[in-house]
């Protein structure tokens, strides 16, 4: 018997400030592996978050070939904070040698009382890889969960042109240049469906939602990274061409498998997945003659064939020989292919400065970043708060070096990109310096969301800065971009399903 790892981190609904002292209860299930856990009480700490749990889970080899063995076993997760309604998560998928991160966003009593809502409960569908979906499904009744998406029977892609015509100007700014959104408003359901409701979900967390329904964590590196970089040019895609807003729709993509990619609202993430997606949530596929994002689709290839596309067992293959992540695209969607940084991410105050900041660095983004900290301090007391006098100094690493393993990045002490952008939407979050909202439908149950958005003017001057080339394991040919991105909040509040 293989063992996995689960840690929880709780936050209050709409915002990234921890709860701490929250009652944790961790409740195994036992249909697929040969052992009998029980169940366990964890608390979180001082930043929202419990120990690691070690948990009995299936073994590796389940989800390195099509099999009709579920690669994963299951567990229930209860959390109950004093003044917060409980929140229930039915299961979450724990995966061998591999860390889940569970997040739990919970909302007071008094919201819950003035929405109707005694408890909060969010059921994991089957995950869309792993096949015997009628066994699978027995299996969720007798442990409460609904259909998983990497592990059933999904409707194939429809085909779709690689290159969408761009919507008509009528009036308003169109897009010059691609630029990565603060949240995406997904449809839970087909595009035509009126009933499913709509869920506003933080772009990168939708990223790590996503992959950690189409593919498994287990796979080697570089095929993750290589499905990744196809989920997020089929999302930037979607948002560049305005697909279903063109249509008169009030939503960026859907959950459909038929149109889109898969996405369980509130399920668990990897740690891999989670740290990777940090590093490249903002680079592409592209081709060279083109503007947009590559609509990069693709398929499980062993159900369902899509000459042309990506297949995801045939990556994982690839990835199996060795194969870096350029090698694999191109091996499924031709040479003519480049990997492009956004050069917009929205959301934030200040873009990244384009280079590392370390120990010796001066000037505006090392106190831009010191600013941040000590904000974020505030609420996650174990980051030591610094002197904004903008020298990053031995202190400024020491708290760097922090935030990095509070938030699950390489503990460099450096500012890389990916640790700007963290640190960036942390402070965000914790300051609310976006206006949180929240719109109930006519139903209390779901709640939907409609799109709203406030747009607040930085009140640091932009400054001129070269973007830094992106420094790609791939090897991959890659455009550098050296406009700045100008920052842009919008926060919503995560809605209860």
């Amino acid at each position: 018997m293989a063992v996995g790892r689960l840690k929880v981190q709780v936050f209050q609904s709409g915002n990234f400030v921890p709860i701490e002292n929250t009652k944790v209860t961790v409740i195994p299930r036992s249909q697929n592996i040969k052992a009998s856990p029980t169940e366990q009480v964890l608390t979180t700490n001082a930043v929202g978050q419990t120990e690691e749990l070690e948990l009995p889970a299936p073994p590796v080899e389940f989800s390195q070939v099509p099999s009709n063995q579920i690669p994963y076993s299951f567990c229930d997760v209860q959390v109950e904070a004093a003044g917060y309604a409980p929140l229930i998560v039915r299961g979450v998928q724990i995966l061998p040698n591999i860390t889940a991160l569970q997040e739990c966003n919970l909302i007071t009593t008094r919201e819950a009382e003035m929405r109707g809502i005694k408890n909060q409960e969010i059921i994991i569908p089957t995950h869309k890889l792993v096949e015997g979906y009628e066994l699978m499904k027995r299996q969720e009744q007798i442990i409460n969960i609904d259909q998983n998406t990497l592990v059933g029977i999904f409707p194939p892609k429809i085909p779709e042109a690689e290159e969408k015509p761009l919507p008509p100007e009528k009036g308003a700014v169109v897009l010059e240049n691609v630029v990565v959104p603060e949240f995406v408003i997904v449809h839970d359901g087909s595009p035509d469906d009126p009933s499913a409701p709509n869920y506003t979900v933080r772009y990168k967390d939708y990223i790590k939602n996503v992959a950690s329904c189409e593919i498994f964590s287990t796979w080697p590196e570089t095929t993750i990274r290589a499905n990744l970089y196809c989920i997020i040019s089929f999302t930037l895609n979607r948002i560049y061409t305005e697909w279903y807003r063109s249509k008169g729709k009030d939503f960026t993509i859907t959950t459909s498998t038929a149109f889109d990619q898969a996405f369980s609202y509130g399920r668990n993430i990897y740690d891999n997945i989670n740290r990777i997606v940090d590093e490249i949530f903002s680079t592409y596929i592209k081709r060279p003659d083109a503007k947009q994002p590559l609509f990069a689709q693709y398929c499980d290839g062993v159900r369902v064939q899509c000459p042309g596309w990506l297949t995801q067992w045939g990556s994982k293959y690839l990835g199996d020989q060795g194969k870096i992540p350029y090698e694999i695209l191109t091996n499924f969607y031709g040479n003519n292919l480049e990997l492009r940084r956004a050069p917009e991410v929205s959301g934030i105050p200040v873009s990244y400065p384009g280079t590392v900041l370390s120990v010796g660095s001066r000037g505006n983004p090392v106190r831009d970043i010191q600013t941040y900290l000590n904000r974020i301090a505030q609420n996650y007391p174990l980051i030591p708060k610094l002197a904004v006098d903008g020298v990053y100094g031995p202190t400024t690493e020491n708290s760097v070096k922090v935030f990095q393993q509070v938030f699950g990045l390489p503990q460099t002490g450096k500012v890389d990109y990916a640790t700007w952008y963290k640190i960036s939407e942390i402070y965000v979050g914790v300051s609310k310096i976006a206006e949180l909202r929240t719109v109930e439908s006519e139903e209390k149950t779901p709640v939907k969301v409609e799109e709203e958005q406030q747009i607040q003017k930085s009140e640091e001057a932009e400054r001129s800065v070269e973007e830094e080339v992106f420094k790609e394991i791939d090897d991959a040919p890659y455009v550098p971009y050296s406009r700045k991105g100008k920052g842009t909040n919008k926060t919503f509040l995560m809605p209860i399903k």
